[in-house]
């Protein structure tokens, strides 16, 4: 089945997104007998994935579909060991991450430590976690009086914090940076997931800076990035934060990076799309354009923070911008992830399946290894979103100062410097590379 009417150029440049998009077009995977019973569903996976999947080519050929019963169990079978990508979403989950933006919780992400311990790494908006007051770098330390330590050690954590459904109530009790203790029963509510975390703006080094924190590209975010931008006209200097940010729709990323940069890139190649074989007639160019955008700062330089959880359409900010201005990439090396979904609609299930990668207008792509950042720096709890002991804020700001990374590592206050040796080392399932993980650790 050749898929090039499906992929039409003009649905996937106008629809939601490209590594989270679905096609607008009537063509359909050739129907079976029941197509959306377990079997069926196993048979038309395994056609798709023939089809369309990236690396089709090198998938295992003695996979006999047959001895599954579910796609899910499939799609493991199949996926080539680069793959750490693909994954599949059921239709409301898809509907409610994507294009509702909003999930029953209490509106906050953790980390978790080697040591077992549990650390605020963002707070949603209006969320009953933010109208109770915790905040970023806040240490959860217990769950209706019990040691979330104790629980984690015995494998109750998560069924302490309740179901995934309005009305539930728990006791958390937290600590801020200076060790101030708090307690309050929080009760689950839908939460809108705002991507756009704080926006901010610094004077450094007689320059004025704008900041804003950038956590996913779905429906919502054309709007966010509007309003973060409306509220940096005239900065000097610009630090996008992506730090947590697992990717999605890539026309934001276009967004985000045509609003920085303005007439400096719009017109020009912001990503070439390459798909397998089979579907090479559905390769295309994609420019810079604003979509929602209205503001642009017109730099000629940007800062970029990253760690191993930037995957996707953050490091498609990263790649595309660099042949036209100067990016300066802060943090950690990203995930490494230059490809992209399409989602496909199959019965009451997404399948997010790679089936296209991206390069930039000089071809560069790739870059599976992640992305190596300019200027090392750690990613420490150290207070809310914009502190000034922030090591990365910190690092930044060096380089904008002196043109030049810091010579040894950033000095942080006192404060910063015990929370930092308490952060210790993070689990390493803290770096996410499939959107699915990087939401169960939100609660």
């Amino acid at each position: 089945m050749k898929t090039s009417a499906k992929l039409v150029l003009s649905s996937l440049i106008s629809c939601l997104a490209l590594a989270g998009c679905g096609s607008d077009s009537d063509e359909t995977i050739a129907p079976i007998v029941d197509q959306c019973s377990a079997r069926g569903q196993v048979e038309n996976f395994y056609a798709y994935m023939q089809e369309n999947y990236l690396w089709n080519e090198d998938m295992p050929t003695n996979v006999n579909p047959g001895n599954y019963n579910n796609i899910y169990d499939l799609l493991e079978a199949l996926v080539v060991p680069e793959d750490r990508y693909s994954f599949i979403l059921t239709e409301d989950e898809y509907q409610s991450r994507f294009v509702d933006a909003e999930y029953a919780g209490f509106g906050f992400s953790s980390r978790l430590t080697l040591d077992d311990r549990v650390f605020i790494n963002y707070v949603y908006a209006n969320s009953p976690a933010e109208i109770a007051g915790m905040k970023r770098s806040d240490e959860l330390t217990h769950i209706n009086g019990e040691s979330v330590q104790t629980l984690i050690q015995q494998g109750r954590y998560q069924d302490a914090l309740g179901g995934a459904e309005t009305g539930v109530s728990v006791e958390l009790t937290w600590q801020d940076v200076d060790g101030v203790s708090f307690t309050d029963v929080l009760t689950k509510e839908i939460v809108e997931t705002n991507t756009v975390l704080a926006t901010e703006r610094f004077l450094i080094d007689g320059k004025e800076v704008g900041y804003y924190v950038l956590n996913s590209f779905i429906n919502r975010t054309g709007d966010d990035l509007n309003s973060a931008y409306d509220q940096l006209v005239g900065v000097d200097e610009l630090v996008i934060d992506l730090r947590y940010n697992g990717g999605g729709l890539t026309r934001y990323a276009n967004q985000a990076s045509t609003q920085a940069a303005g007439d400096t890139v719009i017109g020009e190649v912001f990503t070439k799309y390459l798909f397998n074989a089979n579907n090479s007639d559905s390769n295309f160019i994609e420019q810079f354009q604003l979509y929602d955008g209205i503001e642009q700062l017109n730099l000629n330089r940007v800062y970029v923070l990253t760690t191993g959880a930037s995957c996707s359409s953050s490091e498609l900010i990263i790649n595309s911008l660099d042949p036209f201005v100067d990016v300066i990439v802060v943090g950690q090396p990203t995930c490494g992830k230059p490809v992209g979904q399409i989602p496909e609609l199959l019965c009451d299930k997404r399948a997010f399946v790679v089936n296209f990668e991206t390069v930039n207008a000089i071809d560069e792509g790739r870059y599976y290894d992640g992305l190596a950042p300019n200027c090392s720096a750690e990613d420490i709890l150290v207070g809310d979103w914009g502190d000034e002991n922030d090591p990365m804020l910190q690092a930044a700001a060096y380089h904008m100062t002196y043109g030049q990374c810091q010579p040894t590592a950033t000095s942080l206050s006192n404060k910063g410097s015990v929370k930092a040796l308490n952060e210790r080392q993070l689990d390493a399932k803290q770096h996410p590379t499939k959107l699915p993980d990087l939401w169960r650790q939100e609660h």
